[in-house]
């Protein structure tokens, strides 16, 4: 499916990431929207969440276009939102796309950059215009990660921590630490980059499907930062299958290793995994689901070059210590 405005982007960044900002096309006035930034907003049987989520971002400063697919609700969804919330660019799928509804939101986006978020969660006024103002000035930046608060008590996700601690280094213009990944629900990305990168792949649907789109894109050239100066408020919906999604989650990790790491990085992952998981119904149904999937990872396999695989390496030291990483539900 094309995108109704197709860019002449290569989709990779500038040569020279230091070279300046474009001229940024930044709101004149309180009222007039910010035309940098559209929201994509994936949902499944979920309505009154996504109602919530729908009234915090008609409320934002910069006035953004909204983009939800509906994943094939049966609860009603689409016919209240397009009532409720006429404003709304509703996409409906015949069937649950997991995280692929995001890139068929994305083909239609015709801002340059695009922010998504759950449907239980929301950006906080003003980030999405100093997400934007972040990737104007950064020409070699494809994404930013914002702060998460978990609602409603206003903490922070513990995830946030090893964001902000990030044992990557990076070149001196990025504006936040360097990151191997990212939140999908927290994040900003360049719509050109996140296109030429081919989008979330259809192959892993849902749970952890941002890592292996993340490394694509640092295999083109892109860095991807966390900025302290954004938040993202999630109120967690308690309409969700916590132990689906951990299967899904393994699942996914195991074919991310396979495709793109190294032998031995690979082999050593999925030992660790093997040790460490729950030896539970769930962790052998996620490794016999990776195992039935071999022959086409084995085809698709693409391993990165030795400096992405460097930046891997140090972060799968972190997450073994990780206490936000746990494959538990």
């Amino acid at each position: 499916m094309a995108p109704e405005t197709a860019s002449r982007s290569t989709g990779r960044p500038p040569a020279d990431p230091s070279a300046g900002p474009s001229p940024a096309a930044g709101s004149t006035g309180p009222r007039d929207p910010d035309p940098r930034v559209s929201v994509v907003v994936i949902t499944h049987n979920r309505r009154a969440e996504l109602l919530r989520t729908l009234g915090r971002l008609a409320e934002l400063p910069e006035r953004p276009p909204v983009f939800v697919v509906d994943n094939a609700s049966s609860d009603g969804t689409c016919e209240t939102v397009a009532r409720v919330h006429p404003w709304v660019r509703l996409l409906r799928a015949e069937r649950n796309l997991g995280a692929v509804g995001r890139n068929v939101a994305v083909e239609r986006v015709t801002t340059p950059y695009v922010a998504f978020c759950d449907d239980d969660s929301w950006w906080e006024p003003g980030s999405l215009g100093a997400a934007a103002d972040l990737l104007d000035a950064h020409p070699g930046l494809a994404a930013v990660t914002a702060r998460i608060v978990v609602e409603p008590g206003g903490s922070e996700d513990p995830i946030v921590a090893e964001l902000r601690n990030s044992p990557l280094s990076g070149p001196g213009w990025l504006p936040g630490p360097a990151l191997g990944s990212f939140l999908a629900a927290a994040t900003v990305l360049r719509a050109d980059a996140f296109r030429a990168a081919g989008g979330f792949s259809p192959r892993l649907w849902l749970g952890g499907e941002e890592e292996l789109l993340a490394v694509d894109l640092a295999v083109r050239g892109w860095w991807l930062v966390y900025a302290e100066e954004l938040t993202v408020h999630h109120a967690p919906s308690r309409a969700r299958d916590a132990t689906r999604r951990r299967e899904d989650g393994l699942r996914n990790t195991l074919w991310f290793t396979w495709l793109r790491r190294p032998l031995p990085a690979a082999l050593r992952r999925t030992a660790f995994l093997a040790r460490t998981v729950p030896r539970d119904a769930a962790s052998a149904r996620a490794f016999g689901r990776a195992l039935a999937g071999l022959p086409w990872v084995l085809r698709e396999r693409r391993v990165v070059p030795r400096e992405v695989e460097e930046r891997l390496r140090l972060l799968e030291a972190e997450q073994r210590r990780s206490t936000a990483r746990r494959y538990v539900g």
